[in-house]
């Protein structure tokens, strides 16, 4: 009889940093690729952001796979259907481990925490701090899908506290794809009253811009 079992392992998981970790530090930012991204690229949407006083940590999913027939584009991926509990497990403890060595000594209470997921990484990010592991005062999901609402992913008393915001390009073809683009936010709001929603001119991407124009829109507040 055939027989599924699994077997914890040890794996070498790679992220990136943008910025360095002083007593001058006040803002950590952590990035959450999309599917078929890898973290050294989607890093540099983030270089803005640098200002000596931020630093910015992009994590790269555990799975990787070739994108095209020729092996040469490599991408990576959070998760499939297949095995999903046991991948959602080892991401969400891959990311609190990344969370406690950035975190070393620093107090939460004394540094603004900024959690942003892209595409299938917004769906990861929710994931995450549905753990309780990690505490985000501000959570950006740019371009994810939630269709079943974001409460299928995070219990939405745990963002009371959390600034959040819904980011979408306008040409996002994924998003366009949405029958009913302003039922389905309504869909999300109901599930996160305070959420706010930022439409900009682009498709499925994180535009730098559309990033610093939200940025100078809220302050960090701990």
């Amino acid at each position: 009889m055939l027989q599924e079992h699994h077997l914890p392992v040890q794996r070498t998981a790679r992220y990136y940093t943008i910025g360095q970790l002083t007593n001058q530090t006040k803002s950590i930012w952590f990035c959450l690729h999309g599917f078929g991204q890898l973290a050294q690229y989607f890093s540099r949407k983030f270089t803005d952001l640098d200002d000596g006083k931020t630093v910015i940590v992009v994590p790269e999913g555990l799975s990787r796979m070739y994108l095209n027939n020729d092996y040469q584009r490599v991408g990576a991926s959070w998760l499939t259907r297949e095995d999903r509990d046991h991948e959602v497990h080892d991401f969400i403890g891959y990311l609190n481990a990344l969370y406690d060595r950035i975190l070393d000594g620093f107090d939460p209470k004394e540094v603004h925490i900024t959690v942003l997921g892209f595409s299938q990484g917004a769906a990861t990010a929710c994931r995450w701090l549905n753990a309780n592991h990690v505490h985000a005062h501000r959570l950006i999901l740019w371009a994810g899908y939630f269709p079943q609402g974001v409460s299928e992913m995070i219990q939405p008393e745990i963002l009371t506290n959390t600034e959040t915001h819904y980011v979408y390009g306008n040409q996002d073809e994924y998003i366009r794809e949405i029958p009913d683009i302003d039922g389905y936010l309504n869909r999300l709001r109901t599930n996160i009253p305070t959420l706010k929603v930022t439409a900009f001119d682009g498709g499925h991407r994180v535009e730098p811009d559309a990033l610093k124009r939200l940025v100078a829109t809220t302050q960090p507040t701990l």
